[in-house]
């Protein structure tokens, strides 16, 4: 009731001031009205830069023409019914966010421009109050340089501090807004009464309180001067202004010191703060000296935008009265039908050019005591900045700056601006701070809450497979050992604060539970508050929860039972493929035909029982040498092979088996095994395609053998560590082919919790220390088998023809070479005796084609020396036989 009634009487004051009255083009006082709390900060600093404001326009008589500028200051506290006659061009203010919401509706309609550099609430629209101007940076950038402040220091969790006000509460909104978007929260929202509600400090100490039995210790506070002047005080009684908390205040406390008002700052000690920032310049100096001389409030930065605020609008009315423009007030049919008789609104009138001065405010560039002032085409204002400020020492320190435009630096934002815009990690930059409790190293930011409470830690409770996670035989529940509980429990001891906890069983013991359903319990925070044992860490289960780093790796396999393969009696036979036996088998024969084909002709030796053995054999023939040569080379490349792999196979355990993957699996019909609880039936289901009514589910090793001995499963789809711990007891079982999942186990933690970040940390400490090995050697490296059965697979050793295809290749291509060669020559030499032979023996008409094939194959067949002879002793005889015609001749 309080603020409805203030409202109406703040109503009144402002409806005073846009009364009616007569309208001319150059009035000769040209009136503003300005509606502030005299009594507070805000207030007393308006005023006194208004009044210096006026007086530097009026200054120069010639600016508007002639008239004076008069701003009419209306307390907000009070009516102001004595200025209902007064008509005014526009209206600085109102002050608060509440009273923006109320004032702009009759801006609207009475189409009277309303600018405001305090009432900053982010919703405050110009699409639904068209005729109100921020002309200072609205809450949502400070916002948005909060948000990267919590961002650049790695925290996640907020608390926000803050007035149940329009201003407050729409500013925290846009904060939660703007952690969104980097994956932070705010985990709680402390609501106190108005500020001019507050009293006495009974409802902050008790939001106060519940804040220091939370997790987060990054406390916001969005608030005003005097309450959170009473905020720090209790906060310092309550012991939260030691090491570990984080305290960012918004704009209000650098306003507060920078007024001089009284405040202790020591009991601030480690707090930041941010203040609009406003570039240094001369003109800025100077109004700093001038404020100094007639002082009775300290200058802060809102004196600065009062001032600018009132320029603005005379610059805005020097240009619409030099355009030709006249200041014209009408009545207003709409309000002098109410029946407000109290507020006299039927004198109220409404400012006929106010969308055109408007549009002039809108267009206003200067250079200001705040710096350049210009508008975006939304109304906000260009290149929102702020300096961020840590109190040490009962003092200032500024730490740096964040801007719109280049975010976190710790250089002037200005001087970015004429740089593209550049917001990555890389570029974001603060110096160092001094925190609460005095110390430099940034806080965690969140710990566990002083409430008695332990940590609810949720385990499987295994009816196998217990060397992971198992209940301490004649114990209590509590008690839990395993190799999946060492790992935890070498992590928390990392930690640089302790971890009270306990752990609770999840499931009957009989089966083993479900894993989905233990992950969901954690996301929504049913029953623990964390989950760990042997949790694989898939797609689905990283939707809801947050998975510390992965301590040991994992990954889908197949199993199945496998047959030596050295222990057939034809084991000498498997270094080569059935293919690569025929082709080597055949090349010796090609290549003894073909060297028998060479040499018989000239080697008296080379027979042709010879032709298997031809390269023991010597070789007369130059081809002969070069194709022998070629196949000795091929033969000593094949002999290793051949002993290389015989001696693998021979000392290395080689398996058989008609599974040899995923993939013969998922062709195969055979049914398939899975343990109870994995996720690997939803696998195999979702991703493999594999029909439901071939699965089978298993609990126990026990039953994993029975059911591939039994021929009731023909293999076993699970996760490396569980296969690697089963065949280490039974040995009549392989892994086969490869893992065809990546992923890793895990401990589950509720979404954004900063304990996963810390455990995963100590994990990687666990892995670069050996400590993560070692706990691993201790539970899980053991085997009853003499030689594990590992991932081989028998087939893939064997050697095939297209692995030396390429040699014999090139053998085979000589020997064609070296034939052809020698048929040539053969021909050749045929052809050059043929022709004698004629000479005696001339063909009667009856000869045959195959006569003179025979002599071909004759001659092919006869050796090279007795060719020769043969055509010596021919040539010598058809000499005499010449020799003895002659003589008859002449006789």
């Amino acid at each position: 009731m309080n603020c409805v009634l203030l409202g109406f009487i703040v109503l009144g004051a402002f409806l005073g001031l846009l009364s009616e009255g007569a309208s001319t083009s150059r009035p000769r006082v040209i009136k503003v009205g300005a509606i502030f709390g005299l009594n507070t900060m805000y207030g007393q600093t308006a005023s006194l830069a208004f009044k210096a404001a006026e007086e530097d326009v009026n200054s120069d008589l010639s600016f508007l023409g002639g008239s004076k500028l008069r701003i009419m200051i209306i307390d907000a506290q009070r009516s102001a019914l004595q200025f209902m006659e007064t008509d005014v061009v526009a209206i600085i203010g109102p002050q608060t966010s509440i009273m923006a919401h109320v004032l702009s509706h009759l801006a609207n309609e009475l189409t009277v421009p309303m600018l405001s550099f305090t009432a900053l609430d982010p919703t405050l629209s110009p699409l639904q109050f068209p005729f109100f101007v921020q002309t200072a940076p609205n809450d949502l950038f400070l916002m948005r340089a909060i948000a990267e402040m919590i961002t650049y220091y790695g925290w996640s969790d907020v608390v926000a501090l803050y007035n149940d006000d329009d201003n407050s509460r729409n500013g925290v909104t846009a904060l939660g807004d703007e952690l969104e978007e980097r994956r932070c929260k705010i985990s709680y929202k402390a609501v106190l009464p108005l500020d001019v509600v507050i009293t006495s400090p009974a409802e902050i100490i008790e939001e106060l309180t519940k804040i220091r039995g939370m997790e987060s210790r990054i406390i916001v506070v969005n608030t005003f001067p005097n309450t959170g002047k009473m905020i720090f005080e209790e906060a310092e009684r309550l012991g939260m202004m030691e090491k570990g908390y984080v305290w960012i205040a918004t704009t209000w406390l650098s306003s507060l010191v920078d007024s001089d008002l009284p405040l202790d700052l020591k009991s601030l000690n480690g707090v930041l703060t941010l203040r609009l920032h406003t570039p240094d310049s001369r003109k800025k100096r100077d109004f700093a000296a001038r404020w100094k001389k007639n002082k009775t409030i300290g200058l802060n930065v809102y004196g600065l935008y009062a001032y600018d605020t009132v320029w603005i609008i005379a610059q805005a009315v020097k240009s619409f009265l030099e355009a030709g423009g006249n200041l014209t007030f009408s009545h207003d049919a709409k309000l002098s039908n109410l029946k407000g008789e109290a507020l006299n609104l039927s004198a109220l009138s409404r400012f006929d050019e106010g969308p055109q001065l408007l549009d002039y405010i809108m267009r206003t560039k200067m250079s200001g005591l705040t710096g350049p002032v210009q508008f975006h085409r939304d109304r906000s204002m260009a290149q929102p900045s702020y300096d961020i400020i840590n109190v040490v020492d009962g003092g200032f320190r500024q730490i740096g700056y964040w801007s719109n435009h280049s975010g976190l630096s710790t250089v002037p934002p200005e001087s970015f601006y004429n740089k593209p815009s550049n917001r990555s990690s890389s570029n974001q930059h603060l110096n160092s701070v001094t925190w609460p409790g005095g110390t430099s190293v940034t806080p965690r930011g969140w710990v566990f809450p002083n409430n008695g409470k332990l940590l609810r830690i949720g385990v499987p409770n295994r009816a196998s497979f217990k060397d992971f996670v198992s209940r301490v035989n004649g114990s209590s529940n509590h008690k839990v050992q395993g190799y999946c509980i060492d790992v935890f429990e070498a992590a928390v001891k990392l930690l640089s604060y302790p971890v009270p906890h306990e752990f609770i069983f999840f499931g009957d013991g009989l089966q083993n539970p479900n894993y989905n359903d233990l992950v969901n319990k954690v996301a929504i925070g049913v029953g623990f508050d964390a989950a760990v044992g042997d949790i694989a860490i898939v797609t689905k289960r990283t939707r809801i929860v947050d998975y510390t780093q992965p301590y040991i790796e994992s990954g889908l396999v197949v199993v199945a039972p496998v047959t030596a393969l050295n222990e057939n009696p034809w084991a000498f036979l498997r270094p080569f493929t059935p293919p690569m036996w025929a082709v080597t088998a055949s090349f010796f024969m090609v290549v003894g035909a073909v060297i028998w084909i060479l040499e018989h002709r000239t080697n008296d030796e080379f027979t042709f029982s010879t032709m298997f053995f031809s390269h023991r054999e010597n070789t007369t023939s130059t081809l002969g040498r070069m194709v022998l040569l070629i196949w000795l080379f091929v033969v000593l490349i094949i002999t290793s092979s051949y002993t290389a792999s015989l001696t693998s196979m021979l000392t290395v355990q080689q398996l058989n088996s008609p599974i040899k993957g995923v993939d013969t699996l998922i062709s195969s019909s055979g049914r398939i095994g899975f343990q109870v609880g994995s996720f690997a039936e939803n696998y195999m289901i979702d991703e493999l395609n594999i029909a439901r009514s071939r699965l089978v589910a298993l609990g126990s090793p026990q039953e994993y053998a029975t059911a591939l001995q039994n021929g009731t499963v023909s293999a076993i789809v699970d996760e490396r560590p569980y296969v690697d711990l089963f065949l280490s007891d039974y040995c009549k079982f392989a892994i086969r082919g490869q893992e065809f999942t990546r992923c890793g186990w895990g401990f589950a933690f509720p979404r954004d919790s900063p304990l996963a970040v810390d455990m995963s940390t100590a994990i990687l400490g666990l892995s670069e220390t050996g400590e993560l090995q070692r706990i691993h050697d201790r539970w899980l490296s053991k085997s009853n088998c003499s030689s594990p059965h590992g991932s081989q697979s028998g087939d893939s050793e064997q050697l095939n023809v297209h692995s030396f295809w390429g040699m014999f290749l090139v053998c085979g291509i000589a020997c064609l070479v070296a034939l052809f060669i020698h048929f040539v020559k053969v021909v050749r030499n045929f052809l050059k005796h043929k022709p004698e032979e004629e000479e005696k023996d001339i063909p009667s008409p009856e000869s045959s084609r195959l006569k003179k094939l025979q002599t071909f194959l004759a001659y092919i067949d006869e050796k090279e020396e007795e060719s020769k002879r043969r055509f010596k002793r021919k040539r010598s005889s058809l000499s005499m036989n010449a020799n003895s015609s002659i003589s008859s001749r002449q006789i």
